[in-house]
C-alpha cells in the first residue's frame, strides 16, 4: 500500500531505519486519505466548521521543549504554522557560536553561518541604552532541505494514527511541493546595552537565538484527524532525528467558540442626506469581532482589557499587541506582534505612501486615541490610526491594562480633507485552539462627495506569486485590498520601515526564493512613472550599499531598512535617478 510506503520512506529519512512504531488500525478512509497527501487540495472556505474541517494548526517548540496546544476533540487538522526556537545569554560578542556548543540547535551543522546585516532598534532602552540586532543566514542546516514528522502518540508514547510531513523546502528555490509559503530560518545576535545607537563599546548583556520559522501552508493535505487517545504530538527534525520535541495536546469537547474569524465594522454616525459626510465631521465606527459561525467573541460594546488577552484570561482568541515579543520584519517573527488596529484614510484617489514620521505620543489624540499619521496638505491623503484596546492604554503601562477597552472609536475628518471614497479598516489576528487566522475588513464612506472614486495602484500582479498559501487574503492581514494598507503602515519613529514600499522591497531582495530578477522593475512596477520618485527608504531598502561619492554627500547606510533617519523618505532628485538599467521600461 502507498501510505505503508510513505510511512517506510519517513522513518528511514528519520531515523535511518524502517523500525518505526506500527500505527494503530485504521479504516480504509483514512488509509486513502493517507494516500492522497501527495496532493495540497483546497482551503475551507470559511463559515462555519465541523470537526471533519481542516483546521490549519500552529505549533511552538522554545528551548526543545513543546509549547502545550489545545485543539477540538476529534478535530481534523493540518500543520500551518511551526516555530522552532532557541536561546542562551552571554556577555561576551561572539556572534551566534555559542548556539553551535550549547542548547537545543548544538548539534546542527552551524558550517557556513555568515552575518547578513544588522540594525539598530528604533528607540532607545528604558535605561537610556541601546539595542542592536545582528542578523546572521547561510549555515548548512539553514540551507539543505529537511523534514518534520508529526505524529499523534498516546499517553504510553505509541503513534495512534499515521503520521504529518512537513518539509522546510529550500532556501534558494521555490518548489511546486514545498509545504509552506513562507520559509525563514535564521540565527540572531541581540546586544542589549549598547552606548549608544551606533555604538556597543563595552556592552556585556549579549543574547543570540536560533529560529525556525514555517508558515502559510500551501494547502490542507497532508492532514489527519485527532484521536481519542492521543495526548501529544511527538515532532521529529530530520536534522536532529534522536531528540523528538514533544507537544502536549488537550482536547477540547464542545467548546464556546467555532475555529475562524469574521469582523465587520458599522459607521454609527449617519451619513447626510446624500449618503456623504461633510468634511470636518466627527464620525463613530463600532467594529465586531465573531467566529467563523458568526458568534461574538465580546460583548456588544466593549471589549477585554489588555491584560485579560495577554494573560489568556479572556479564551475567545482575541489578540492584542504583543509588546513582549521583538519583532523584526523579514528577520524575526513579525506574525508574533498580533496587533488589533482601526484606520480611517483617503480620499483613496489620492492614495500613496506616507513619507511623514510619524511619533504616536507626538500625533495622538489623548481625548480620542486616534494618532493621526497623514495629513491632506503634507501627504495628499488623511490617515488616522488608533490601537485597539488604545495606544494610550497599551503604551501607558501596568496602570491601564486592566481597564476594559471600548468597541466603538471616533474619528474627526479634517476640514480641508479632499471629496471621495474614504476607507475605515479593521485588523486583527485571532488564536484559538490550535488556530491562528489573520483577518481584516474594508468598509468604504463618502466624504464631501457621494460620487465613489478608486484608487490607481502603481504596482501588481503579485497574485503570479502570491498563490495557495501565499495568498494575500490568508497571509499578513488577511486581506488583498492593497489599497487599504497606507494609514497603518506610514513610517513611524520607532519603525521606519513601515511603509509596504520598504517592506516589499526589503522582503523581496533578501529572499532567495524571488524568481525574477532584482533589478527588474517591471516584474511589480505597473508603468516608468512609478519606479522615478526616488529616496534612500526606496533605493536602500532594496539596495545594500551607495557610490562612495553618496556616501560623502548623503552619509553612510546607517539603517538596513531605509538607510538613515527621516530624512531617508524624502525625494532625492528629479534630474539624476531617471534611468533604471534592467528596469524592463
Amino acid at each position: 500500500m502507498q501510505a505503508a510506503r510513505t510511512i517506510a520512506i519517513v522513518c528511514a529519512l528519520v531515523t535511518g531505519s524502517i523500525a518505526c512504531d506500527e500505527p494503530a488500525p485504521i479504516g480504509d478512509e483514512a488509509v486513502e486519505e493517507a494516500e492522497s497527501a501527495i496532493s495540497w487540495g483546497a482551503f475551507p472556505n470559511g463559515g462555519p466548521t465541523t470537526t471533519a474541517t481542516p483546521i490549519g494548526i500552529a505549533l511552538a517548540i522554545e528551548h526543545g521543549s513543546g509549547v502545550p496546544l489545545k485543539v477540538r476533540a476529534g478535530q481534523r487538522v493540518f500543520i500551518n504554522q511551526l516555530d522552532v526556537r532557541e536561546s542562551l545569554d552571554t556577555s561576551t560578542d561572539e556572534g551566534v557560536d555559542g548556539l553551535d556548543s550549547q542548547g537545543d540547535f548544538a548539534s546542527l551543522d552551524w558550517d557556513g553561518v555568515e552575518l547578513e546585516e544588522q540594525s539598530f532598534v528604533g528607540q532607545p532602552n528604558a535605561d537610556g541604552t541601546w539595542t542592536r540586532r545582528r542578523f546572521y543566514r547561510g549555515a548548512d542546516w539553514m540551507d539543505e532541505p529537511s523534514w518534520f514528522l508529526i505524529e499523534q502518540v498516546n499517553a504510553a508514547g505509541h503513534t495512534t494514527t499515521y503520521p504529518l510531513l512537513v518539509s522546510t523546502g529550500l532556501e534558494d528555490l521555490r518548489l511546486p511541493f514545498d509545504s509552506f509559503f513562507i520559509r525563514r530560518l535564521r540565527a540572531i545576535q541581540w546586544t542589549n546595552d549598547c552606548v549608544s545607537s551606533t555604538s556597543c563599546a563595552g556592552a556585556n548583556d549579549l543574547s543570540e537565538e536560533a529560529l525556525v520559522e514555517l508558515r502559510s501552508a500551501n494547502g490542507p493535505n497532508p492532514s489527519f484527524v485527532m484521536q481519542p487517545t492521543t495526548t501529544a504530538l511527538r515532532v521529529t527534525w530530520t536534522l536532529k532525528p534522536s531528540a523528538p520535541y514533544t507537544v502536549p495536546v488537550e482536547q477540547v469537547t464542545a467548546p464556546q467558540w467555532d475555529y475562524g474569524f469574521d469582523m465587520s465594522l458599522t459607521a454609527v454616525t449617519p451619513p447626510g442626506p446624500d449618503g456623504a459626510y461633510a468634511p470636518g465631521e466627527s464620525i463613530t465606527f463600532q467594529l465586531a469581532l465573531t467566529d467563523g459561525a458568526g458568534t461574538p467573541l465580546h460583548a456588544a460594546g466593549t471589549m477585554p482589557s489588555y491584560n485579560d488577552v495577554i494573560s489568556g484570561a479572556d479564551e475567545s482568541g482575541i489578540q492584542y499587541w504583543n509588546l513582549g515579543e521583538p519583532v523584526a520584519t523579514y528577520y524575526r517573527r513579525k506574525h508574533y506582534e498580533r496587533q488589533l488596529m482601526l484606520a480611517v484614510m483617503g480620499p483613496i484617489q489620492n492614495n500613496k505612501p506616507i513619507y511623514s514620521v510619524a511619533d504616536i505620543f507626538q500625533q495622538i489624540d489623548f481625548a480620542t486615541g486616534v494618532v493621526t499619521a497623514g495629513t491632506q496638505t503634507q501627504d495628499g491623503i488623511y490617515a488616522a490610526v488608533t490601537g485597539i484596546p488604545s495606544f494610550l492604554a497599551v503604551l501607558g503601562g501596568p496602570a491601564f491594562w486592566d481597564l476594559p477597552s471600548t468597541d466603538t472609536w471616533t474619528f474627526t475628518i479634517p476640514p480641508d480633507s479632499a471629496p471621495g471614497t474614504y476607507y475605515a479598516v479593521l485588523k486583527g489576528r485571532r488564536i484559538y485552539l490550535g488556530e491562528e487566522t489573520p483577518s481584516s475588513t474594508v468598509l468604504a464612506i463618502q466624504v464631501g462627495s457621494a460620487t465613489p472614486t478608486t484608487a490607481s495602484l502603481k504596482t501588481g500582479k503579485c497574485g503570479n506569486c502570491h498563490s495557495k498559501g501565499g495568498d494575500l487574503d490568508r497571509t499578513l492581514h488577511g486581506l488583498d485590498n492593497r489599497a487599504a494598507c497606507t494609514a497603518c503602515h506610514a513610517p513611524l519613529n520607532f519603525e521606519l520601515e513601515g511603509p509596504v514600499y520598504v517592506r516589499s522591497h526589503f522582503i523581496h531582495s533578501r529572499s532567495k526564493r524571488f524568481d525574477a530578477p532584482l533589478d527588474k522593475c517591471k516584474t511589480c512596477h505597473l508603468d516608468k512613472a512609478s519606479i522615478q520618485r526616488t529616496s534612500k527608504s526606496a533605493c536602500l531598502s532594496c539596495h545594500t550599499s551607495y557610490p562612495t561619492d553618496h556616501v560623502a554627500s548623503f552619509g553612510p547606510i546607517e539603517h538596513m531598512y531605509v538607510g538613515g533617519g527621516p530624512e531617508s523618505f524624502q525625494a532625492c532628485t528629479s534630474a539624476c535617478h531617471t534611468n533604471h538599467p534592467g528596469s524592463g521600461f
